[in-house]
């Protein structure tokens, strides 16, 4: 089921890829392990999936130490008291929020001795449920996060909201994208677009995406 489940995705992210105008191979399939068994996680790293995500640090400290030859990236909300666990085990903190945790960021990056990459998550969609920069305070935010010179901004994240139909989800996804190019200016380049999940990834990908957090269309639906 797991193959078939991947097969099926990345068959998905391909049309939608081209359907966009775009390689399929600059789409980047982030599995989402929270709700998946290690023995799942190391099926699908066999399959191919060189990505993946957590949400918890500590929760999911035993997925991590599974899977050593993968790339990790941390999605979900990290608390100020957790940068400690996921430096340097991550390759790129894509839940970014808030400047106390770019300082943060950039304080255990100077004692590990690397650079951090990392992705501005936007509340794309004003719920009060979700985290993220408001779109109005991105523009601040990304001048004082270019202070920090152990840190480097690769893009943006968010999540739109969740609707049955996913084409409801196409005008946050658009306006992440806009965000992105506006924001894009002369020497700072922010390539990723890391937008879409299960319900909604293949319209993501139609408005350039270039990551996309998937768990339950591949892992099954807990």
């Amino acid at each position: 089921m797991l193959a078939e489940n991947y097969y099926k995705v990345k068959s998905d992210l391909e049309q939608a890829a081209l359907k966009a105008g775009l390689s399929p191979s600059k789409i980047k399939l982030i599995a989402v392990t929270k709700s998946a068994a290690i023995e799942d996680l190391k099926k699908a790293a066999e399959l191919g999936v060189t990505d993946f995500g957590a949400n918890r640090v500590q929760e999911e400290a035993d997925k991590v130490k599974s899977l050593p030859g993968v790339n990790w990236h941390f999605i979900g909300h990290l608390q100020r008291n957790k940068v400690k666990y996921v430096l340097p085990v991550y390759c790129m903190v894509q839940s970014l929020d808030r400047l106390s945790l770019a300082r943060e960021l950039q304080h255990r990056a100077e004692k590990f001795d690397q650079k951090v990459d990392a992705l501005v998550q936007v509340n794309i969609s004003g719920e009060k449920s979700k985290f993220g920069l408001p779109p109005g305070e991105l523009p601040s935010f990304l001048e004082q996060a270019e202070r920090l010179d152990r840190l480097k901004i690769r893009g943006l994240m968010a999540m739109a909201p969740f609707v049955d139909d996913p084409e409801e989800a196409r005008p946050y996804f658009k306006r992440l994208r806009e965000l992105r190019d506006q924001n894009a200016v002369p020497g700072r380049e922010l390539p990723e677009l890391s937008m879409g999940m299960t319900n909604d990834y293949m319209v993501a990908v139609e408005e350039g995406a270039t990551m996309v957090r998937i768990g339950g269309a591949l892992f099954g639906r807990k």
